[in-house]
């Protein structure tokens, strides 16, 4: 008896128990979405890309503090929480979870590494995380190869449209048409290549030489004899300070000096560990600090310069990163501003209706929900940089400017 009245009552405990656990996953999302005034930073905080780091935070917190001083957003301040990556994919991993999960800031604030980004794609959308990259320009941290993306958007440059600039920019500056590209070989690097190659196919010409060297290689002759050997007068750089000074110190024993065009992965530290060997290096970028700034921008820069004990704009180590990064910060803002609550869902969908005058540019909107553009920065703000003097200025205001 006891086993036949048993039965029944099992299968209704069963179906009470798999009835809460749906009502309780269902609701699950909802209560997840509601967020603090918290925004969360993975960077590279200590290493080798540790100044990478440093930019970025330096433009986040001078919007922060901007905003907190006028009352913060919705009435509550701003809370500003950092951890360290150190460039490594795994690190970004564990600090968007950290970052989603116990801290449940509304928005993660992404770093410079292109893979870090690409490693956190799944983690996003498991979390429903809103994610504002300021630096890794990877085509496909945005433009996803598979599924559609729902978190993840950019105040930086975007690769598919970097890959047209620079190499506009170079065959201007060659005088042969002989084009080459070095990269390294990371996801950045790598998925650089389609970009540029796409470029070039689109201008009729092709590429004579593509080479490719890893992290932390101190000699890279050889790549540069197949590009001197190929013609190339004038070579596409993907790669970052530490390389490019290897890559200059190569050319320069090797006494082959072609025109350098770059992505901005090279950061004002190169006048530095380059030294003179860096002069006429082409870089591209969205915003310089030198020159005449607008009434806001000068105000934004003696903030930081006394904030972080400056002596001239061009000490700021990735002059485009840390406006990036400012502009960035803004655009979240009037996007919690719309959604009227912290709440990270409807922040998500607000980005698509911000229509806001930033450093950079007029953004309106920021985004497009339509054409799938979650890139803010077009390629109509791209401007190109050069070293003069050890600092990363305007290419028109040093002898670097191409001659009309």
């Amino acid at each position: 008896m006891f086993r036949n009245l048993s039965r029944p009552v099992s299968r209704a405990l069963l179906i009470f128990s798999v009835s809460a656990i749906a009502l309780a996953l269902s609701n699950a999302p909802a209560r997840a979405q509601k967020a603090e005034p918290c925004i969360g930073g993975s960077w590279e905080l200590s290493g080798a890309l540790a100044h990478f780091g440093l930019a970025i935070r330096m433009g986040i917190e001078a919007a922060v503090d901007e905003i907190n001083e006028t009352g913060g957003v919705l009435g509550k301040k701003l809370r500003l929480v950092t951890y360290d990556d150190q460039g490594e994919p795994a690190r970004a991993v564990d600090n968007a979870r950290r970052i989603s999960e116990k801290d449940n800031c509304v928005v993660m604030m992404g770093g410079a590494r292109t893979p870090n980004a690409l490693a956190i794609r799944p983690v996003l959308s498991e979390l429903g995380q809103p994610w504002m990259g300021v630096m890794s320009a990877g085509t496909r941290v945005i433009e996803w190869e598979s599924g559609k993306n729902e978190w993840m958007f950019r105040t930086s440059m975007n690769d598919r449209w970097v890959g047209p600039f620079l190499l506009g920019h170079a065959l201007e500056r060659s005088k042969t048409k002989k084009v080459g590209m070095l990269y390294e070989a990371t996801g950045w690097g790598q998925g650089a290549v389609p970009d540029v190659e796409a470029a070039a196919k689109a201008k009729g010409v092709s590429l004579v030489g593509r080479e490719t060297f890893n992290i932390a290689d101190t000699d890279m002759s050889a790549q540069l004899i197949r590009l001197r050997d190929a013609g190339a007068d004038t070579v596409i750089l993907y790669a970052v300070d530490r390389e490019t000074t290897n890559i200059l110190r190569s050319m320069d024993r090797l006494a082959y000096r072609p025109t350098l065009v770059s992505a901005w992965g090279i950061s004002a530290q190169l006048g530095q560990t380059a030294g003179a060997l860096s002069e006429g290096v082409l870089v591209a970028g969205t915003f310089s600090w030198t020159g005449q700034l607008s009434p806001r921008a000068q105000k934004v820069w003696e903030r930081m310069q006394k904030k972080h004990n400056l002596k001239h704009p061009g000490d700021l180590v990735l002059p485009s990163v840390t406006a990036n990064a400012y502009d960035a910060i803004y655009l979240v803002a009037e996007a919690v501003k719309l959604a009227g609550e912290f709440d990270k869902k409807k922040v998500r969908d607000a980005l698509y209706k911000v229509k806001y005058e930033g450093i950079i540019a007029k953004y309106d909107p920021a985004f497009d929900q339509v054409k799938q553009r979650h890139d803010s920065i077009i390629p109509d703000h791209y401007r190109m940089l050069a070293y003069h003097r050890g600092y990363m200025m305007p290419v028109e205001q040093t002898p670097h400017a191409l001659k009309k």
